[in-house]
């Protein structure tokens, strides 16, 4: 048993600069491993809805005795080990929000504005390509093997040429690529990307912000950063924003916790109390991640057991109620994570800090691979779906390896087994190869295009040598 006991404790320990000579942790690292735990709560979350009909999936995305019906994995706390996609975007968003504006802050505060241009720039202009050239890769292979292969999946229905399915996937794309499009944001063969679009377009918030806001006092950038979020949350239906403004807040305010005489005096007064503060912080966001979600209808959620006088807090301005409760959640489970240790810990783990760093790619395969393979691996052991317009396609899969279904809703033997044993390991696999192919290589690229466009190995005076306007003529 010892090297079993070893090798969890390898992979649950966080990782330091001790005996085992690894290299130490960022600072930030237990925001990687939140990110990359959120990732996997996508991914779970998504298995979920396809192995439960409608009637199951409502009690999954229910609260807790909803409708008088009581499970376990509709538990408050609980459920958002079953459906904790919803609140993993938020906590993506505020993520986002810390890590882009703690270099161009940390610059602010040292009033080194000629390098905060340059970080801003670099940042704004990488940006783009590190969101959007694995999303390119990942489709272009995803419908290209279609093709290729020959094989039916239920993302949607493949073309009749691969001429056809190239210049539809040209078309999507490209609308899909601009950021303003008003209407859906979503690419039909891997729907689970509307979140794309709006990372960027938070993203292009907060550089913004931190360029408006540099010359500002600190009070001043504060107050700002404060009406931001509630303009973007209370005011207009921009509720990323709000998760984007929020997160350079906490970012902010961790930058001034280090500086004596900076931090805001009130924040500082509760010191004495903040294990227990954001203990409590920590539950109340769990709570709130847990916001029913299986209709839009405000109605709906008044319904749902404790939620009747929360759902009058929602503002007007919000369309999907729930973004609402979950920008709250996402805040408070990112702000309590540093400040408890046995959390924090659990995020700085290696499992979790491999998650992190595949986080992106997980995100962007898992779904393609359930509607190739997952599909077929799940009707093998016994779940169906007769209500699929497409179900007879795999129909021939049906009961191949059939398994019981005994077990509480969501932890049923026929969906755990096919996933520890085939999904799981599969997405994971396939997530670290486009990582290290795909994404690693973008984040490279977009660099070595930054460093291209300013000419570098050049003469600098020859980088602003423009020839007259005689000769362009």
């Amino acid at each position: 048993m010892k090297p079993v006991t070893r090798g969890l404790r390898q992979l649950l320990w966080p990782r330091n600069s001790g005996a085992d000579g690894q290299k130490p942790l960022r600072p930030t690292a237990y925001l990687d491993g939140l990110r990359g735990f959120a990732a996997f709560l996508v991914y779970i979350h998504h298995h979920q809805l396809w192995a439960h009909n409608l009637d199951e999936s409502i009690i999954l995305e229910s609260w807790f005795g909803y409708d008088g019906k009581y499970y376990f994995a509709a538990l408050p706390g609980i459920r958002t080990l079953f459906v904790g996609g919803h609140v993993a975007v938020a906590v993506f968003y505020v993520i986002s929000g810390y890590v882009l504006t703690v270099k161009p802050l940390s610059l602010i505060h040292a009033g080194e504005f000629l390098r905060l241009f340059d970080n801003l720039a670099s940042a704004f202009f990488r940006r783009w390509f590190r969101l959007y050239i694995p999303l390119i890769v990942t489709t272009l292979v995803y419908v290209t093997s279609w093709h290729a292969l020959g094989y039916w999946n239920s993302a949607c229905e493949p073309k009749a040429t691969f001429g056809e399915e190239l210049w539809n996937w040209y078309v999507e794309f490209k609308n899909f690529s601009f950021l303003f499009k008003e209407s859906n944001i979503w690419v039909t063969f891997n729907t689970h990307l509307w979140s794309i679009p709006l990372e960027m377009r938070g993203s292009i918030i907060v550089f913004t912000a931190c360029m408006a806001l540099a010359r500002a006092t600190i009070k001043a950038r504060l107050l700002c950063e404060v009406a931001l979020a509630f303009y973007f949350l209370y005011i207009v239906d921009g509720y990323y924003g709000a998760l984007f403004m929020t997160g350079m807040l906490q970012s902010e305010l961790d930058l001034l916790a280090k500086r004596d005489g900076y931090f805001p005096g009130f924040l500082r007064r509760l010191a004495p109390y903040k294990t227990p503060i954001f203990y409590a912080v920590f539950v109340i966001g769990m709570l709130l991640a847990g916001v029913p979600a299986a209709k839009d209808e405000l109605e709906y959620l008044s319904r749902n057991p404790g939620w009747y006088w929360l759902s009058f807090l929602k503002p007007q301005a919000v369309f999907n109620y729930k973004w609402f409760y979950l920008f709250f959640a996402g805040n408070m489970i990112v702000a309590s994570v540093p400040r408890i240790a046995t959390l924090k810990r659990f995020f700085e783990s290696r499992f979790c800090q491999y998650l992190g760093r595949i986080s992106f790619a997980l995100y962007l395969v898992h779904g393609p691979i359930i509607a190739s393979i997952g599909d077929r691996v799940y009707y093998a052991v016994g779940w169906l779906r007769a209500a699929d317009d497409n179900h007879e396609q795999v129909a021939h899969w049906a009961n191949l390896f059939p398994l019981p279904k005994a077990g509480p809703l969501g932890l049923e033997i026929a969906l755990l087994v096919p996933n520890l044993l085939i999904l799981l390991p599969l997405t994971l696999w396939t997530a670290d190869f486009v990582t290290r192919v795909v994404d690693e290589q973008a984040v490279r690229f977009s660099a070595w295009l930054y460093r291209w466009v300013q000419g570098e190995g050049e003469p600098e005076q020859k980088r602003f040598q423009f020839a007259p306007l005689t000769r362009l003529a």
